[in-house]
């Protein structure tokens, strides 16, 4: 077959809502259409988050259907400047349109939202079968309705109401061929639905599943907030001694000023439970929920750890012999916590990861002094918070203790290039393979020696793919990495032994270009031949270090010198036009793209890269039952008789790749 030319009719341009249909993985989750039903229920959570709707009704109907339905303002009706649409159509066709964009007007309408791009509801529209919505305003009912993201019934009045009858209601099919299960999960939904009752003092929230009998309905409220809440998802709590449990403790503040890069009502409201089985809890922005936590999740954390550290050290509670870790403390708390963001920045557009910086030490700065006067008031309680972190402290220093005695045996002589930690042969140590010496030695100096460990990798590793397993230790980078780590090459099949495992996180941490990608693959094709166990058990990380540093100068009274680090061009544009409407022009901004790890000295390499409450880590997964399927894609990527096969899938899916060349 002749090649196909490449010419100016070969670059496509994906308009509308083709790009969310192309990759709808890049916009939503697509195991189920749960997320682009949370997208509608964002919507309307917003509303009541202004103080503008007080019920939102979800119902689930048995052909498949969502209905989402508040009694909020409703979406204007009316046609914005400059454009030939309806507002209401606008949001649901068009990518990037929507109301949340203005976070500096302390009067605008979604101030704190948790919508940031105006995508969400568009996603939810293109990727639906039909989609219906109906408002009522100003005394009037409208409605429209959208088949397979196309408006085919534009907006028209239908009927009169109430002018006090205000809201949006949108019911969605969603497409079946766009997620692996067709149905919504009611388990996940009930669990949204429920948090939102807490998070939202007043609002009344509903769940309606239509069943053969008719419509089984559930509501929430909780009176008491988040404690409430936090009790019934911790259950029966088990009594240490026969004492009764120690209290949950809860608390909320909020910024009333512009503050030191903290905007004016941010803050957060929190509670918190100590007991045996913690170290697990829920975490929202702006009543989102994110499932993978984030820098407001870390900087409770630092609160808690550093009120309960001090309380102890004050009152002579420590250990003798004993060093407190932040685990120590953290994994003995359950918690839900709810952050303000003005705003906030996520990983991916699932929004299940916080990482604005600033968040951090805006959650810290509220929980520890409020932490602190707890403890005071409450000195059995805080005795009792000091045994536990105590004894968790011990078991887990006598764990490191054994370990180094067998490590220091002689049996095995770790790489001479490994730089390890303290903690090594513990879950708490981590194993970062560098790229390149000169990376190495800056990480060397930024790292924490109490739990990172470091062994720089000397330009690209070998494709092991097709590498027997036996001979794959005649590469001396491969025979490092195996031997730091403490375990056997094995497949998918064997039941290898983790007992000697020293690291519960390996961390692929390469330079942010081509190469390092390159690197990152060839390390993960090692992994899934040669050690996939360790992937399936979820020891395995990519780090993702920035691509350029921002520097912002100092404007007004209350906003001093900052550096922002940002991980792509996509993340540098975003963070210029959140700049600019700072009042910021761009050509005051110092914008600094770094050619890789070594240039970065050992401050900024900690902050952006090591630390673990400001860093960006993705885990990697071995989804359960895809095993098979992976090895399949990498056999075809990966091996050298499948030139022709990779010829043909990168013609296929070559548009799908963003280059840095």
């Amino acid at each position: 077959m002749a090649e196909k030319e490449y010419d100016a009719d070969s670059v496509k341009v994906l308009r509308g809502l083709e790009p969310v249909r192309a990759r709808p993985g890049m916009y939503t989750r697509t195991d189920s259409p749960t997320h682009i039903i949370q997208e509608v229920i964002d919507n309307a959570a917003d509303e009541a988050l202004g103080g503008h709707a007080t019920d939102i009704h979800v119902t689930i109907f048995k052909d498949g259907a969502v209905e989402v339905a508040d009694n909020g303002r409703g979406i204007p009706v009316e046609i914005p400047k400059g454009e030939t649409q309806p507002a209401v159509e606008l949001v649901f066709v068009q990518l990037h349109a929507g109301g949340k964009f203005d976070k500096e007007d302390e009067n605008s309408s979604y101030r704190f939202s948790g919508g940031l791009h105006g995508v969400g509801v568009s996603v939810t529209n293109a990727l639906s079968t039909r989609l219906e919505v109906t408002v009522k305003r100003d005394g009037k009912i409208h409605h429209l309705t959208f088949e397979n993201g196309e408006c085919i019934e534009p907006l028209q009045e239908t009927g009169k109401c109430l002018k006090k009858e205000t809201g949006t209601t949108v019911k969605c099919w969603p497409d079946a061929k766009y997620f692996d299960s067709p149905r919504v999960s009611i388990q996940q939904l009930e669990h949204l639905i429920k948090s939102k009752a807490v998070l939202l003092r007043g609002v009344s929230v509903t769940l309606a599943i239509e069943g053969n009998d008719g419509f089984e309905e559930r509501s929430w409220t909780y009176a008491d907030g988040l404690p409430q809440y936090l009790d019934e998802l911790i259950g029966e709590r088990e009594n240490v001694d026969d004492e009764l449990p120690i209290p949950i403790i809860s608390g909320e503040f909020y910024h009333q000023e512009n503050t030191d890069g903290i905007s004016k009502g941010e803050g957060a409201i929190w509670a918190l439970s100590f007991g045996a089985g913690g170290g697990r809890g829920e975490s929202y922005v702006n009543l989102i929920p994110t499932l993978s936590g984030g820098t407001h999740e870390a900087g409770m954390r630092n609160g808690v750890f550093e009120a309960v550290k001090s309380f102890m050290e004050h009152h002579s509670m420590m250990q003798r012999g004993v060093k407190v870790s932040s685990e120590d403390v953290w994994n003995n708390v359950c918690y839900v916590l709810a952050a303000k963001v003005l705003d906030p920045q996520f990983q991916g557009q699932t929004k299940e990861k916080l990482t604005n910086r600033d968040a951090m030490k805006m959650v810290a700065s509220a929980v520890k002094p409020m932490m602190e006067t707890w403890l005071t008031q409450n000195m059995e309680h805080a005795k009792r918070i000091s045994d536990l972190v105590n004894r968790t402290a011990a078991a887990r220093n006598k764990s490191t203790q054994k370990i180094e005695k067998r490590k220091t045996s002689g049996i095995n002589l770790m790489p001479a290039k490994l730089t390890d930690c303290e903690a090594a042969g513990t879950m708490e140590a981590e194993l970062f393979l560098v790229e390149g010496d000169s990376a190495g030695g800056s990480a060397k100096m930024g790292r924490n020696n109490e739990f990172q460990s470091l062994l720089p990798l000397r330009g690209k590793v070998l494709n092991t793919w097709e590498v027997d397993a036996g001979r794959i230790f005649a590469n001396s980078e491969v025979h490092d990495i195996f031997v730091a780590l403490g375990i056997e090459p094995h497949t998918l099949k064997d039941n290898p032994d983790f007992s000697g495992l020293r690291y519960g996180k390996l961390c692929i941490l390469s330079d942010a270009d081509v190469d390092g990608s390159h690197i990152q693959v060839l390390l993960l094709t090692m992994l899934l031949r040669h050690a996939p166990k360790l992937i399936e058990r979820g020891h395995v990380y990519i780090s993702q270090p920035p691509l350029y540093r921002i520097d912002v100068p100092a404007h007004g009274k209350n906003n001093p010198l900052r550096k922002i680090y940002v991980s792509d061009d996509a993340e540098k544009i975003s963070m210029i036009e959140k700049l600019k409407r700072e009042g910021i022009a761009e050509e005051r901004l110092g914008i600094q793209r770094f050619k890789g790890l070594g240039e970065m000295n050992p401050e900024q390499l900690w902050e952006t890269t090591l630390c673990p409450d400001t860093r960006r880590l993705v885990q990697v997964r071995l989804p359960e039952g895809e095993a098979t399927d992976a090895l399949k894609m990498f056999d075809m990527l990966m091996a050298k008789n499948e030139s022709a096969a990779r010829k043909e899938w990168m013609e296929r899916r070559g548009n799908d790749v963003e280059a840095d060349v």
